[in-house]
């Protein structure tokens, strides 16, 4: 079997006894470690280890953001070793590694770094796969350090008789499982009469009567939706781990329906053929294999059900302007015959409708409001409305109320998460704030066309990452935020921020 065929089935779909499908993303990240002549004076004669995850002829050894090494095999390997020698202020630095694949490179490896200082870096810690304890659930800490051969040391903030001890005399990792809620933090030890490293960050447990809750929402991100009798709709139910037992709910009402998935930690419920009386709030939970207990409830989302078959109701804008100022206020009236109902706005923009917002008033009309609007709300409104009350009847749509805005949408902000000059090696982290959601945040630096890095996110700002800053990396960066639908809309760019790389 060929490398690229194994890979290209480890990618693959496999399907699970339990209904569902689960996608297998494997992981092509390589792992990069220190090999020492001798644990008692471990700067004395250093070899750096790369791991790759499949075989591979070509490598890349970085320090401080920059390539040291590019080396190319007679034949493929697992892993290669870069030979650094005794610890000198030459070859101190932050170390990464990757390995080839098919026609490019794999991602960075783990971030190592060598100091040749007395005082041994700091190890990492984490947890697996969620930061909180409760009854059935296996939270582990794993501590990762950069030798091989250590014994690792466990803290819990708060306890001096806590101490938990892992010996790993071949790997560069320890396990520690969690019993007990906390502040925790780990280091590690060469030998044992040796100083322990500088601890790792502190990572906070949690202690949960229930696990917490799960996110639902309706095939496409929207948190509810007006539907004819009869139609389609999938509800995306997504827990904060893997490997649970889901379940749907209206209400108290348990609901039995066709489940799909495209990954462990996710569940798609299929309403295949929805009635007037589906109409309603619906959450999901989970529950822990073999654990009586359930999670608490997602947040609601709504399905809208309208045989259309009630008057439509009438929309009008208050202030009465059909092109409102960027940055302006309005109120977007539905008026029914009566009160008592449910009423959903609706944005139609691109031939796709979409509920902006739904609420149920006291009286016979629903204020929506829209506030500092900006090109991002330019669309056709219109409204609905729907008696949650047997026969569960619902109306036509009112008139469309069309919206413009002209301009751009609102500029966004730029401002570094960090001091002063970068160190090389470390993350710079930059973070762009909009006034829209729903879009993709880019970076570009001053003078070049293509995106630095780039994220989409429902959030109206996002963390933008320049990964293992060097040199390369000084300049003036700038951000901006897109969205192609439903229809296309780009901001102008923030005010710069400029980048400065300590030592260069």
């Amino acid at each position: 079997m060929s490398t690229l065929w194994a890979f290209l089935m480890l990618w693959g779909l496999l399907l699970s006894p339990a209904t569902t499908e689960a996608a297998v993303a494997f992981q092509t990240q390589p792992d990069l470690w220190a090999e020492v002549e001798s644990l008692l004076e471990p700067w004395a004669n250093v070899t750096l280890t790369c791991h790759a995850c499949l075989e591979t002829m070509d490598f890349e050894l970085f320090k401080d953001g920059v390539t040291q090494e590019i080396v190319h095999l007679g034949l493929p390997a697992m892993e290669y070793q870069f030979p650094l020698g005794p610890v000198t202020s030459d070859t101190q630095g932050l170390y990464r590694c990757r390995s080839g694949l098919s026609s490019g490179w794999t991602q960075l490896s783990n971030l190592l770094e060598v100091t040749g200082a007395e005082t041994l870096p700091p190890p990492v810690l984490s947890t697996e796969p969620v930061s909180w304890i409760t009854p059935g659930l296996e939270t582990k800490l794993l501590c990762r350090g950069g030798f091989r051969g250590v014994t690792f040391l466990l803290r819990l903030e708060g306890d001096d008789q806590f101490l938990e001890v892992f010996e790993a005399p071949t790997g560069v990792e320890a396990t520690f499982p969690v019993r007990r809620p906390g502040n925790y933090s780990c280091s590690y030890r060469t030998h044992a009469a040796g100083a322990p490293s500088e601890p790792s960050a502190t990572v906070t447990v949690e202690e949960l009567g229930a696990p917490l809750p799960p996110t639902l929402s309706l095939q496409g991100a929207s948190a509810a939706a007006v539907l004819h009798p009869g139609a389609r709709t999938t509800l995306v139910c997504v827990a904060p781990l893997s490997g649970v037992h889901f379940q749907l709910r209206r209400g108290e009402e348990v609901l039995q329906v066709p489940m799909s998935s495209t990954s462990p930690d996710r569940v798609f419920f299929h309403l295949n053929a929805v009635a007037l009386g589906d109409g309603g709030l619906y959450t999901c939970r989970y529950q822990l294999r073999g654990q009586p207990t359930w999670s608490l409830d997602s947040a609601p989302a709504e399905l809208l059900l309208s045989d259309e078959t009630l008057p439509a109701p009438e929309l009008s804008a208050e202030p009465a302007t059909p092109r409102p100022a960027p940055g302006a206020s309005l109120q977007l009236r539905c008026r029914a015959p009566r009160p008592g109902l449910r009423f959903a706005l609706v944005r139609e923009d691109a031939g796709q409708r979409r509920v902006h917002r739904v609420l149920s008033p006291a009286g016979t009309e629903a204020h929506f409001e829209l506030r500092d609007v900006s090109a991002a709300d330019s669309a056709n409104y219109s409204c609905v409305y729907v008696d949650t009350e047997p026969p569960f009847a619902g109306s036509a749509p009112s008139a469309p109320l069309e919206l413009r805005v002209e301009g751009p949408p609102p500029r966004p902000q730029l401002r570094p998460l960090w001091r002063g000059a970068v160190t090389p090696g470390r993350d710079a982290v930059l973070r762009c704030e909009g006034q829209v959601p729903d879009v993709t945040f880019e970076l570009l630096r001053a003078g070049e066309k293509e995106a630095s890095t780039q994220t989409r996110t429902a959030h109206r700002s996002a963390d933008l990452v320049l990964t293992y800053v060097g040199p390369q990396h000084v300049g003036n960066y700038s951000c901006r935020y897109r969205r192609s639908w439903p229809k296309v809309l780009v901001s102008e760019f923030s005010e710069p921020v400029e980048l400065q790389v300590a030592g260069s």
